[in-house]
Order: C-alpha cells, then structure tokens, then sequence
C-alpha cells in the first residue's frame, strides 16, 4: 500500500494518533485531493496518512474517507467485479466514519442513501458549459496559518497537474467554486450550507459532506480542513 504523509510527502510507518484518511482510486482529482489535505492538515498543526483505497482491506484502520469526482457510471462499472464500492457504502453505514464527496463521488452516495438528496447527473450541461463562480459557504472554519500548498510531484508520472484556481479571501464566507459536467441536487432533506446564488450546491448529512464542485481544483482548503475536524471529533 502507498501512504503519503502530511510532512515528509513520503510512504512511511505511522504512529497510532495520526489521522488516516482513505482515497476511493477510481477516477477524477485524486492526487488534488491528497495536496489538499495535506496542506490542510499543515493549516492545521496536525499530521495525516493518506491511505489509497483500491480493495476493501484498504479500509482498515482509516478515520475519513474522499470521494473524488470522476464519471459515476464508470466508477460503478470499474468497481462492479470486486464490488469495492459496496463494501465502502456498508463500511460508511456501518463505523459512521466521516465522508467528504464531490461531483460523481456526491453522486454515487445520494443513490446509496449516504446523503438525503436526490440529484441528477450532468445538470449543468456538457464538458464545454463547466464554469467556475463565487459560492457562499455556510460552514464554519476557524482561523488558520499560511502554509505552501504541497505537491506529489505529478509530473513524474508524465501527466500534468490540473489548474488551480487562487483561493479566496480568508474572511470572506465566499468560495470561487468549479463546476465540471456537474450534477444539481433535485429534492434536498439534508442541511444545505453551501449556495451558488439562490441553489444549493453543498450539503451536509451528519458527518458527511457532499459537494456538486471541485474544491480540490483551488488554493482554499476549508472543506478539506472541515473533514479533518469531523475526524478528529468522530470517536
């Protein structure tokens, strides 16, 4: 198994009070996302694990899990022999464990009744209509210090990382959200605390967030620090 640390960006051994958080390996943001919650966990003080998640066994011993973004039918198709995306749903049902979705990943946990909404799929339009705009986030999230936001170093694997977008103000409630073929939520029971105008494009289930967007694509990391609060706060 790789693991990447919050400090040292390197497969290492952990001690038992640094936080784990599994990856789904399936598609969309992933090496975006580990950054971000490394540079999160940096804001923070504290040191994670990131823990890739490719079979159930990966499932051990972790405190939150991501659910990039992607194409939720294929993510489905991709998992469907091993039936990875199963266990991940029972594991979650299961342990309570803290969960932070976005796109495909937000897509797949409202169809498996992980987050009380309903929402189709693409609603925004195609590949070409994706846009970025100011959101207002109702989340709190306390002050943090300025850190430099860490690389895996993609470009060793031949591939070039994805854009980032500058982050927003620190005071602002205001986050500058990207929209790739995204879905919209249709019928919302759970709380909303993220709005793009008058719709809402982020809820929170308990310990589970679900995001319409991408905030991994941007400098400002407050909904990754939100998951590793709700770690450290989950028993």
């Amino acid at each position: 198994m790789n693991l990447w640390n919050s400090r040292s960006q390197k497969g290492i051994t952990c001690g038992d009070d640094m936080l784990r958080v599994g990856i789904l390996m399936i598609q969309g943001g992933r090496s975006e996302h580990m950054e971000a919650m490394m540079t999160a966990a940096d804001q923070l003080g504290l040191e994670i694990e990131m823990r890739p998640i490719r079979k159930s066994t990966d499932l051990e011993a972790i405190d939150g899990i991501i659910f990039p973004g992607g194409e939720s039918t294929s993510m489905k198709i991709a998992t469907k022999n091993e039936g990875l995306l199963e266990e991940v749903f029972s594991f979650i049902r299961q342990t309570k464990i803290p969960v932070l979705s976005t796109c495909a990943g937000t897509i797949l946990l409202c169809q498996n009744n992980l987050l009380n909404a309903t929402i189709s799929r693409n609603a925004f339009g195609r590949q070409i209509d994706s846009f970025s705009s100011p959101l207002k986030v109702l989340l709190p999230d306390e002050s943090i210090k300025s850190v430099k936001s860490q690389s895996l170093g993609r470009d060793h694997f031949g591939h070039q990382p994805l854009p980032m977008w500058p982050e927003a103000p620190p005071e602002s409630n205001e986050f500058l959200g990207i929209f790739i073929r995204a879905p919209r939520f249709d019928d919302c029971k759970a709380e909303a605390v993220v709005y793009l105008n008058d719709e809402i494009v982020g809820i929170r289930d308990e310990n589970r967030l679900g995001l319409t967007f991408h905030p991994e694509l941007t400098q400002d990391r407050r909904f990754h620090r939100w998951l590793i609060r709700e770690m450290e706060a989950t028993p």
